[in-house]
């Protein structure tokens, strides 16, 4: 009986340990294969915002984190990704958080080049009410092309507003919150890299894992 007992206690540890090296062994292909998708994802967003033929560096490679909750809408680090060409600064872009969308923080990334002229902007995440608010979505318009070419000619600009605000920014009809939170936000951005975007290239490249 205890010999029973033992022999089948131990058949039982060794399918515990067995199912426990699997169950490992899944985690580890399934988040291998989760990091290499986002890691295309990101790559995609990232040529979007800064184009192809502005840079020849790894993108995802060269990224600092910065901190700045006036202008990039949180406290927590955010990161930079620096694009240079000839091993020389050409654009950067810059994640952030518009706080004020209608359904809560709009995460976008903003490309500028060394000029500061908006390369392209993405939106990344939002909550915002289908059919109204998610327009800023390039799944449903191109509504977020419309920064790209621009640059800001200082914090007053009035040109950086939605039309309603008066400035060259449409607005969506019965949705004027979502595009007016991420023009404001894609301004702070801007002025951030009017402020910090030499610099930007002497800090130290510190994304790993984030």
């Amino acid at each position: 009986m205890l010999k029973n007992m033992q022999k089948n206690g131990g058949i039982l540890a060794l399918s515990a340990l067995l199912a426990t090296a699997l169950v490992a062994l899944t985690h580890q292909v399934t988040a291998s294969r989760i990091q290499e998708q986002e890691q295309k994802q990101l790559l995609q967003v990232l040529n979007q915002v800064i184009p192809k033929d502005n840079h020849d560096n790894e993108l995802y490679k060269h990224c600092t984190l910065i901190q700045d909750q006036e202008h990039l809408g949180t406290s927590e680090p955010m990161p930079a990704y620096l694009a240079t060409q000839a091993d020389q600064p050409s654009g950067v872009a810059i994640e952030a958080i518009a706080p004020d969308g209608y359904n809560g923080a709009i995460k976008i990334i903003v490309g500028l080049d060394m000029t500061g002229t908006v390369t392209g902007v993405r939106v990344l995440a939002h909550q915002e009410t289908p059919g109204l608010g998610d327009k800023i979505d390039t799944r449903i318009t191109r509504w977020i092309d419309s920064f790209t070419g621009r640059k800001l000619n200082g914090e007053k600009d009035p040109r950086w507003a939605v039309r309603k605000d008066g400035g060259d920014f449409d607005q969506f009809t019965g949705a004027t919150i979502t595009p007016r939170a991420v023009v404001n936000a894609v301004k702070r951005v801007s002025l951030y890299f009017d402020a910090h975007g030499e610099s930007l290239f002497t800090q130290p490249a510190n994304c790993e894992g984030v």
